[in-house]
C-alpha cells in the first residue's frame, strides 16, 4: 500500500517494502502476457447499452473547487444497487500540488478524527510536539489512517443498527508509523533505540474502533448536527502491535506457531501492517496484515546455520527480515520488560526450543484478523483458514442462502496472486443479527476451502485449490524433486505462496485492494504498478509479452523520472482487472475476467500508454484502494502514487460508473514506438496487445485531490449514502528526520495549515480521517 519512498533516518534505515521488490521466483506466465495474448485474438470488452464506455481491458487544508467469440459473461444479473448513479454530475477537481483536501463545488470536507487524539476519558489532547507520554498511545488514534468500515448505531448509541446513518462506529486501520514525527527530536541516532520511542511506536500501529456520531457544538447527539468521534465513548478501543489475539483455524496450536510467549501455539502479541479491509455480513471487520515480513531481525548469516533448508526457503520465499523499525535494539530499563523487543527477533537460540525464543514469530503474522467492533471485550482472531501472505483487503461476495461465502483477497507483492476462500458453512441469514459474532466469524472463516486464481488467455480463468492433494499431485505432474515438501494441510495454509507456486498460479502486478460490484456481482482488483527502478525488478521491453501489456518510461515533461533511462519503466501506472464467476456462484472454480481500467497521464501515447483515453479530468497512475457503494453502485478508486504523477498532482480519489465483464471493445495491436508519456522520445512498446475504448468524463471523473505528500486510502459511507469518510495517509512522509527540529522544512503542514499559503504557521503532519458531505443533503457524487 505505502509507495516506494522510504527515509534513512539517521542511523535507523527504513528499508523498502518487500511489495516493491517481489519475492516469488515462479516462472509461470504472467497475466500482462495473458493480455496480451487474449487481446490479440479476440474483441476484449463491448460497449455497455447503459452507454458506459470503460477501457479495455472513473478545515484548513480542506477545500471545495469546483459479437466476438469470447466467453460470455455470468449470465444473470444480479439485482442493480438501488437508485443507481448513471452519470456523474459533479465538477471533476483539477490536478493539485497545494497542501489541501480538496473536494468538488457543493462538497465540505471537515477533519474527523488525527493521529494522537484521545479516545478516552482522561487522555490529554495530543500535543503532536512527540513530547506526550508514551503510555498513552494505546489510548489514542494511531498513525498512517488506512482502510476503513462503518458499522451503524441507532441515534441512542445503545444498540446495533444496520442502517443508523447519524450514529456509528469507524473500524480502521493504521498501517505503519512516520516515525520522525513522533518523537520530539526525530528519531534518535545510534545502533540501539530508545525505549520510549518504539513504545511510541508499537502503539500506533493496528486498528481503531472509535465510536463516531452527529452532534452539537455541545459534543451531544444531535441528528442534525455535525460529524465528529466520542472521546469517551466505552466501545472505544485500540488493537496495537502489542495486543493479545487468538489464532483460530487450522494452524491453532500447531508446532509452527509455538513461541516463548504462547508455548501451546494458541496466541500471539498484535497485528501489524494493517491495510485493506474488509467487512463480514455478520457485524465484523476483517484486518488484513499486509507487509508484516519486514518488521523482524533475523540475520540469514547467522540464523541460516541453525535453519533446515526447507525452513529458509519459505522464509526466503516471504522476505522475513530487515528489522524495519529497529523494535529488537531496544534494552528495557526493566529487565522484566525485555520480552517486549526480543519478540522481535525471529532467530533460532542454538540449544532452545521453539517454546524459549521467537524463531516462529513470524508464522503468527500474515493473516486476516476479525475483530468485533460492537464488542470490546471480545478477543480478535487470526482467521489461519484464509491463508498467510501480504494480505491487502479481505472483500466477500453477496451471499445467497444455502450457498457458501466467498471472499476475495489480493497478495501485495510484484509477480503474486489472487486468492478466493469459499466457506465451508452455507449462508444462514439468520447469522446477519447474532449477538455473538465471533462465534459465527469460527463457523464461516476457520472452515473452508482456499483457491489460487489461474488466468487464460481466452479470458477465461480458473480458481485452483490449495489443498495437500492438489499440491503434491501438481508438483509430481512437474517432476523432479520438489523445491518445498508440504508435511500437511497446515502447512499449506501456511505457506500459501509456496503452495501457489507449486499449482502455477498467475503472477500479477501487486494485487492490492478488491472490491465487488453488487450490482452485478463482477470482483475487481487493483494492480498498483510494476515499473522497474533501483532495485527492483518490473515490466521490461523484452518481457512484455506477459500479463502486463505496456512498457514505456514514465517522463517529467522532456526528462525521465529517474535518474537514469532504465529508472520507472514497464507498468508504472498500473491498471484494474475485474473477474466474473460462472453463473455468478460464488463458490464457482471458473471465472471470466477482462481489465477494467488502465492508468496513464492524460498527454501519453493514446496507441501505447493512454489505453483507456484518460484526460486531464479523469487521468491517474498507480490504483490501490478500491470499493463499490451499496447505495450508489459508484465505484471509488484511490491513489498511490510515488512518482508517476506526482509532478502534475497529489494522491486522489475518483468517481466512476462501472459497467461489467465483457461489455467494452477492442482496438487494434500496436508495434513498437518511441512515443512514450507526455509525447517525449523514450521507447514505449505495446507488444501484441488490444486496449479497449475510453472512458468519458461524466463516467470517470476525479472527486477529490489530497495534501502534498500523502496517499489516499480507505473510504466508506453511512447506509443512507449521505456521508463519506475517507482517510489520508502520511501527508509530509518525505519529511527527511533531520529536518524535525526545523519545522519549516516539513514537506507538509496539513492538516493544522498549508504549507505555501500566506502566513502559514509551520506544524507536524497528521494522518487523518476526513468526513465529506453534500450541501444540499444529497448522496455522495449524484
Amino acid at each position: 500500500m505505502n509507495g516506494i519512498t522510504r527515509r534513512e533516518l539517521m542511523s535507523l534505515e527504513i528499508t523498502a517494502d518487500i511489495e516493491q521488490v517481489g519475492t516469488n521466483p515462479s516462472t509461470t506466465e504472467n497475466f500482462m502476457s495473458l493480455v496480451h495474448k487474449r487481446m490479440d485474438r479476440r474483441q476484449m470488452l463491448r460497449v455497455s447499452g447503459g452507454g458506459v464506455t470503460l477501457a479495455a481491458i472513473g478545515s484548513m487544508g480542506l477545500t471545495a473547487c469546483g459479437s466476438d467469440s469470447s466467453p460470455a459473461p455470468a449470465p444473470t444479473p444480479a439485482p442493480v444497487a438501488p437508485q443507481p448513479i448513471t452519470t456523474l454530475n459533479f465538477s471533476a477537481v483539477s490536478k493539485s500540488l497545494a497542501d489541501r483536501f480538496i473536494v468538488p463545488t457543493g462538497y465540505t470536507a471537515r477533519v474527523v478524527y488525527r493521529t494522537g487524539d484521545p479516545i478516552a476519558a482522561g487522555v490529554p489532547a495530543y500535543t503532536n510536539a512527540g513530547t506526550d507520554d508514551p503510555a498513552t498511545y494505546d489510548r489514542r488514534a494511531g498513525d498512517c489512517h488506512d482502510g476503513v468500515e462503518y458499522y451503524g448505531l441507532n441515534d441512542a448509541g445503545t444498540a446495533r443498527d444496520v442502517n443508523g446513518s447519524n450514529r456509528g462506529i469507524l473500524a480502521m486501520n493504521h498501517e505503519y508509523v512516520v516515525p520522525q514525527f513522533l518523537h520530539q527530536n526525530g528519531v534518535t541516532a545510534g545502533t540501539t533505540r530508545v525505549q520510549a520511542e518504539v513504545d511510541r511506536e508499537i502503539a500506533m500501529h493496528g486498528v481503531s474502533v472509535v465510536e463516531m456520531m452527529k452532534q452539537n457544538a455541545s459534543g451531544a447527539f444531535d441528528a442534525t448536527g455535525t460529524w465528529g468521534y466520542v472521546q469517551n465513548s466505552a466501545r472505544n478501543r485500540r488493537i496495537t502491535a502489542a495486543t493479545p489475539i487468538e489464532i483460530s483455524g487450522p494452524l491453532r496450536g500447531n508446532a509452527a506457531m509455538v513461541t516463548k510467549y504462547s508455548p501451546t501455539g494458541v496466541r500471539t502479541r498484535g497485528t501489524l501492517n494493517n491495510c485493506g479491509t474488509g467487512t463480514s455480513f455478520w457485524g465484523t471487520l476483517l484486518t488484513c496484515e499486509e507487509n508484516w515480513a519486514g518488521y523482524f531481525l533475523r540475520p540469514s548469516a547467522t540464523d541460516n546455520l541453525n535453519r533446515s533448508a526447507k525452513e529458509i526457503f519459505a522464509l526466503q520465499r516471504y522476505g522475513v527480515g530487515g528489522d524495519r523499525y529497529g523494535w529488537s535494539r531496544v534494552t528495557a530499563a526493566n529487565a522484566a520488560d525485555q520480552d517486549n523487543y526480543a519478540r522481535w527477533t525471529a532467530t533460532v537460540t542454538p540449544g532452545a526450543t521453539a517454546a524459549d525464543d521467537y524463531r516462529n514469530v513470524a508464522n503468527t503474522f500474515g493473516w486476516v484478523v476479525e475483530i468485533d467492533p460492537y464488542d470490546v471485550t471480545a478477543v480478535p482472531k487470526k482467521r489461519t483458514a484464509m491463508g498467510r501472505f501480504a494480505h491487502e483487503a479481505c472483500v466477500a461476495n453477496t451471499p445467497v442462502v444455502g450457498q457458501p461465502l466467498a471472499f476475495y483477497m489480493g497478495d501485495d507483492s510484484r509477480g503474486d496472486y489472487i486468492y478466493k476462500f469459499v466457506s465451508e458453512a452455507v449462508w444462514s441469514a439468520d447469522d446477519a443479527n447474532a449477538t455473538n459474532r465471533m462465534a459465527i466469524g469460527d463457523k464461516y472463516l476457520d472452515r473452508g476451502t482456499l483457491y489460487v486464481a489461474k488466468f487464460n488467455a481466452d479470458g477465461t480463468g480458473t480458481w485452483l485449490p490449495i489443498t495437500l492433494a492438489a499440491v503434491q499431485a501438481a508438483q509430481a505432474a512437474a517432476g523432479g524433486t520438489p523445491a518445498y515438501v508440504f508435511a500437511d494441510q497446515a502447512d499449506v495454509q501456511l505457506n500459501t505462496r509456496l503452495a501457489a507456486d507449486a499449482l502455477g498460479a498467475t503472477p500479477m502486478d501487486r494485487p492490492e485492494w478488491g472490491a465487488v460490484n453488487y450490482a452485478t456481482r463482477d470482483i475487481y482488483f487493483t494492480m498498483t504498478e510494476a515499473n522497474a527502478s533501483a532495485g527492483r525488478t518490473g515490466r521490461r521491453a523484452d518481457n512484455i509479452d506477459g500479463a502486463n501489456p505496456r512498457f514505456y518510461q514514465d517522463q517529467r515533461g522532456a526528462t525521465p523520472s529517474g535518474a537514469a533511462a532504465t529508472t520507472n519503466t514497464g507498468n508504472t501506472f498500473g491498471h484494474i482487472v475485474r473477474m466474473a464467476e460462472t453463473n455468478q456462484n460464488a463458490g464457482s472454480t471458473t471465472f471470466n475476467w477482462d481489465v477494467f481500467l488502465f492508468g496513464a497521464q492524460a498527454d501519453s501515447d493514446p496507441a501505447r500508454v493512454n489505453l483507456s483515453g484518460l484526460t486531464s479530468a479523469n487521468d491517474f497512475a498507480r490504483p490501490d484502494g478500491l470499493w463499490f457503494s451499496p447505495n450508489t453502485g459508484l465505484a471509488w478508486i484511490q491513489t498511490d502514487d510515488s512518482g508517476a504523477l506526482l509532478d502534475q498532482t497529489n494522491c486522489m480519489m475518483l468517481a466512476c460508473v462501472a459497467g461489467r465483464v465483457g461489455d467494452g471493445q477492442v482496438l487494434a495491436a500496436q508495434p513498437a514506438s518511441t512515443a512514450a508519456v507526455g509525447s517525449t522520445p523514450a521507447g514505449a512498446q505495446l507488444a501484441a496487445t488490444r486496449v479497449g475504448r475510453q472512458v468519458t468524463e461524466s463516467t470517470l471523473k476525479r472527486f477529490l485531490v489530497g495534501p502534498l505528500d500523502c496517499e489516499i486510502t480507505g473510504v466508506i459511507e453511512t447506509p443512507d449514502g449521505r456521508t463519506m469518510f475517507v482517510n489520508v495517509q502520511h501527508p509530509g512522509e518525505d519529511t527527511p528526520n533531520a529536518a524535525i527540529p526545523t519545522p519549516a522544512s516539513y514537506t507538509s503542514f496539513w492538516p493544522t495549515a498549508e504549507k505555501g499559503a500566506a502566513g502559514a504557521t509551520p506544524a507536524r503532519p497528521l494522518s487523518a480521517t476526513v468526513v465529506i458531505t453534500k450541501t444540499d443533503g444529497g448522496r455522495i457524487g449524484s
